[in-house]
């Protein structure tokens, strides 16, 4: 199967698990859980914890954070490199001007990384929603129509492999 069969049938399947275009429950699970992923969610609630959190939380929210920041910088070497344009649509304006390049996808990336390093910082009970999170942010992504199912595929995978890397050097 060569490349080109590879890239139709990943716009096939991805176009099967598009929500974004009906209205309803699913559309704004998918929507909510798109965005939940987002950077600036992240960088705020990890700066809040740190200023407010004990020690436990000071150094849990520094990591996630760097780990946060380390896997942007690898992503965006990625993006620009790669330059895959998102599917078209109508969702996701401010992704599709900011960040015009869908593969990798930083969301599932980032959701991945996270789930990762929570599962070697803990606390327990936080490790199986998270895990289900980053799932639910990875499908979202696709749902809404800003990624390709490849897109987020790799993505998954950068962000395992960023996070076991993390995990190594904390």
């Amino acid at each position: 199967m060569n490349l080109k069969r590879i890239l139709e049938l990943d716009a096939h399947f991805t176009a099967r698990l598009r929500v974004a275009e009906r209205p309803g429950l699913l559309r704004t699970l998918a929507s909510f859980f798109a965005h939940s992923g987002d950077s600036w969610f992240w960088w705020a609630g990890l700066l809040l914890l740190w200023w407010l959190g004990n020690e436990f939380w000071k150094h849990w929210a520094l990591t996630i954070l760097a780990g946060i920041i380390a896997l942007a910088i690898i992503v965006l070497a990625i993006k620009f490199s790669i330059r895959r344009r998102r599917p078209e649509g109508e969702w996701g304006a401010l992704y599709r001007k900011t960040d015009p390049h869908s593969f990798p996808s930083g969301h599932a990336a980032r959701a991945f990384l996270i789930a990762v390093l929570v599962s070697g910082l803990g606390p327990g009970w936080l490790i199986a929603v998270i895990w289900i999170w980053a799932w639910l942010v990875a499908l979202a992504r696709v749902a809404m129509g800003v990624h390709y199912i490849s897109d987020i595929l790799a993505g998954i995978v950068i962000g395992l492999i960023a996070g076991g890397i993390g995990l190594e050097i904390r």
